[in-house]
Order: C-alpha cells, then structure tokens, then sequence
C-alpha cells in the first residue's frame, strides 16, 4: 500500500502540480511587490503618470492591463529559471545515472500510446 502511494506521489504530474502551486503563491508575493514598488512607478514615470493603473485613454484604462502583462512574465520566468530549469537537470542527471535515454523514458511514462499505436498496427494488418 506505501509503495502505491509512493508511486503516487512521484509521478511527474502530481510533484509539478504541487510545485506550481506553492511556487506560484510563494513567487507571487515577492513579484508582485517588485512589480508594484518599482517597475510599476519607473514605467508611469516614463509616460509622465502618477502611478501605471491610473493610466487611461479615453476611457479605456490601459495602465493596469500592462501591469498584469509585467507581473505574469515576471512571475512565470521565476518559476521557469529557480523551479523548471533546476528540475530538468535533475531529471537529467538521474536518469544519465540510471542509464535512461530520454526515448526510454518517453515510451515508459505514457503506456497508453503503445497500446494505441498496436491497435493502430493491428488494424493496419486486417
């Protein structure tokens, strides 16, 4: 039964899913505060504005949009450069280890292909 859950938990989806959402809240913070203390003033400051959310034109209030756009790239380059990146060159290494080629690795985590692709083959054959 451990062993089960064990196998559960390490499985690739379940390990990035929780590190998404830690990550993301964790990274989220620490953005965020960077993005509203200072690239959010330098950038109104380069379109003469008070703050960037003020920003508006006609109307249409343009200033906070860029500021979602700059803290989504800020938040997901974080997770991709400490999480991703880190994580791959793990894998990597582990499986240079274990003498794993990244082919092997591919057809042995997704069984359910080969199972497609045989019965794609078998009926070829009829």
């Amino acid at each position: 039964m451990l062993k089960g859950f064990k196998d559960f938990v390490m499985k690739g989806n379940v390990v990035d899913l929780a590190v998404a959402v830690v990550m993301g809240a964790a990274f989220g913070a620490v953005v965020d505060s960077i993005v509203k203390g200072l690239l959010t003033p330098l950038i109104a400051r380069l379109f003469n504005a008070k703050d960037l959310a003020g920003m508006t034109w006609e109307g249409f209030a343009y200033g906070s949009v860029i500021a979602a756009i700059i803290n989504f790239v800020l938040v997901a380059a974080a997770i991709y450069f400490v999480i991703v990146v880190p994580m791959n060159h793990m894998i990597a290494r582990r499986n240079a280890k274990l003498g794993i080629k990244e082919d092997e690795e591919e057809a042995a985590v997704d069984p359910q292909i080969a199972l497609l692709t045989e019965i794609r083959d078998s009926l070829k054959n009829r």
